[in-house]
């Protein structure tokens, strides 16, 4: 239990607007929920979320700890008061999600919160499967990512094993990631690879694609197929061979065929005919494909995991399309 007196600065604010600002980590409906049950008292006695606070009054707050902290990136889970996750696949060692489009992996200099590994983290501390607090725990943590605007399926570690071996599995390509992208016009041929060199451009934050090696280039290779055409659209499955940055994007625009939507490769005007603003692409399927000892990991060998409803393909590609 905390207390608190309140000085002539605090005055005249309502009891739910001064818990706001003086424990941030605190959700608002968690925060109401504890005026609630009592365990926000006013002098004493319970008190109304609408209260107005007055000079002198005794606030003594029955909250957990963690919650009067300052907030930081590792403890921007605690404002999560309900964590939005679609779970493909769970154990107690790793997590598959489905990200949505639009939603970050991790933290930039603009969203701290609403991340997937923020609300995985919430999942797990809320679900008492995880407490920071504990000494040498283990900070739950995503084994790979995906662009912003992108959705699929995210692996994340439950423990440091966990891990450690899945690092290890996408590194050794032991690890099968699949794509379904919608790409301009057709594929000629309607199936094969696409391999090159990507340079990266920090300035404009986007790769270049070269047929030969080149100075800081690095390698990719995908592996498509044309699964349906309409409309002037292709329907495209893809495995990556390497997991570059924007490689799958960059890839196609190279030879001619961008993404629909893909505004840093492709040509507005493709986009806004069709009435799509960022990407077609979605990862869509993974397989534990492990030739190898996966140790902790081995009950996953050969198993797949697929996303079966893609919002694009149903939009572009269903039979009422």
């Amino acid at each position: 239990m905390r207390e608190f007196t309140i000085g002539k600065n605090d005055a005249g604010q309502r009891l739910d607007r001064w818990l706001g600002k003086t424990l941030p980590l605190l959700p608002a409906p968690l925060a109401q929920k504890y005026i609630r049950l009592k365990r926000v008292k006013v002098n004493g006695k319970g008190s109304q979320r609408d209260v107005r606070l007055q000079v002198g009054d005794l606030l003594q707050l029955y909250i957990n700890d963690e919650f009067f902290d300052q907030p930081r990136e590792d403890n921007a889970f605690l404002a999560v008061f309900k964590p939005k996750l679609d779970i493909v696949y769970e154990d107690e060692n790793l997590m598959l999600l489905n990200k949505r489009p639009g939603l970050l992996c991790h933290a930039d200099e603009h969203e701290k919160v609403n991340t997937l590994i923020t609300h995985i983290q919430a999942y797990l501390y809320q679900r008492k499967e995880w407490n920071p607090r504990d000494e040498h725990s283990f900070i739950p943590a995503l084994c790979n990512r995906i662009d912003r605007n992108t959705g699929g399926i995210v692996m994340a570690a439950k423990n440091a094993e966990t891990l450690r071996i899945l690092n290890q599995k996408i590194r050794d390509r032991e690890i099968a990631k699949y794509y379904l992208a919608i790409i301009h016009g057709r594929m000629t041929p309607p199936q094969g690879k696409l391999e090159g060199f990507l340079l990266k451009d920090e300035d404009r934050a986007q790769v270049k694609v070269f047929s030969r090696p080149v100075p800081g280039g690095k390698s990719a290779a995908t592996l498509y197929k044309t699964l349906k055409v309409n409309r002037g659209l292709s329907l495209v499955e893809c495995e990556l061979l390497t997991g570059r940055t924007h490689q799958i994007r960059a890839q196609f625009a190279a030879a001619g065929h961008p993404l629909l939507g893909d505004g840093k490769y492709g040509r507005e005007r493709d986009n806004k005919q069709y009435g799509r603003s960022f990407q077609a692409l979605y990862s869509y399927k993974l397989t534990f494909a492990f030739p190898t000892d996966a140790g902790l990991l081995e009950y996953l060998r050969g198993k797949t995991f697929t996303v079966e409803d893609v919002d694009f393909v149903r939009e572009y590609f269903s039979e009422k399309a």
